[in-house]
């Protein structure tokens, strides 16, 4: 197995895109701390983990505070002994126009889905370029690509993602570690599942292969990522869309 005793760091960990990750390393040996908003909800998927044999430990953390990341980190490492592989897949939405966004639906999804990111890089890669080696990963959006109409603050925060992920694959290329951004068009989660079914149907007709994305089509782009095959590709961004933005 190409990741057999790493140990991952996955955010968002408990459904959706980042569980699909979290299961998508572990079946390739690699040891997964899995975070959450909540300990319930990060403990959630601990037996899913566990069954494919290697270690997992949850941990509820606020990834908009640096203090509960450090923590978090710190904790991790006593746990696993070290930190291979980030994936940032933590995020939120408050969708609205921007005439009605609060400052509270502005900051929100910035706190969470941009300085989340920017707090458990900088507490990562430390550990890491001791280590000399490491793969992080962004989880980003289409939107943060070309923008979308009531996504203002979204569209901001992964916008930001991308420049943030580049800069940093600059500064820590000479330590062997990359990274990467993958933004998923639309996919099928809890988060598309409350959309109408006449906007689900406006959607198909405009992506080329004519169906929502699943969470696998991202882990399985994750997974190459975190892997000793990508070892050459890092800054890039990739878009996982079914042709949507062609």
């Amino acid at each position: 197995m190409k990741l057999s005793n790493q140990v991952a760091i996955v955010t968002g960990a408990s459904r959706g895109i980042g569980k699909a990750i979290a299961l998508a390393l572990a079946r390739e040996g690699c040891h997964i701390a899995g975070i959450a908003r909540s300990q319930a909800s990060a403990n959630a998927i601990a037996g899913e983990i566990t069954a494919l044999g290697v270690k997992y430990s949850g941990y509820g953390t606020d990834v908009s505070s640096s203090a509960s990341v450090n923590e978090t980190v710190d904790q991790v490492i006593k746990d696993f002994g070290q930190i291979d592989i980030l994936v940032n897949n933590a995020g939120i939405t408050r969708d609205t126009l921007l005439m009605r966004m609060s400052d509270e639906d502005w900051d929100a999804v910035l706190q969470t889905n941009l300085k989340g990111a920017f707090n458990w890089t900088r507490a990562v890669c430390r550990p890491m370029m001791k280590a000399r080696k490491g793969r992080l990963v962004n989880v980003g959006s289409v939107i943060g690509l070309h923008g979308n109409a009531g996504q203002s603050n979204y569209a901001a925060a992964k916008a930001g993602l991308i420049g943030f992920s580049k800069s940093v694959a600059k500064e820590l290329a000479s330590r062997h570690i990359t990274c990467n951004v993958i933004c998923p068009g639309f996919i099928q989660t809890d988060m598309t599942d409350v959309l109408p079914e006449e906007l689900k149907q406006k959607l198909l007709e405009q992506i080329p292969l004519k169906r929502l994305g699943e969470a696998r089509d991202v882990a399985e782009l994750a997974l190459f990522l975190s892997g000793p095959d990508s070892a050459y590709i890092t800054g890039q961004v990739f878009t996982v869309d079914g042709g949507l933005f062609i």
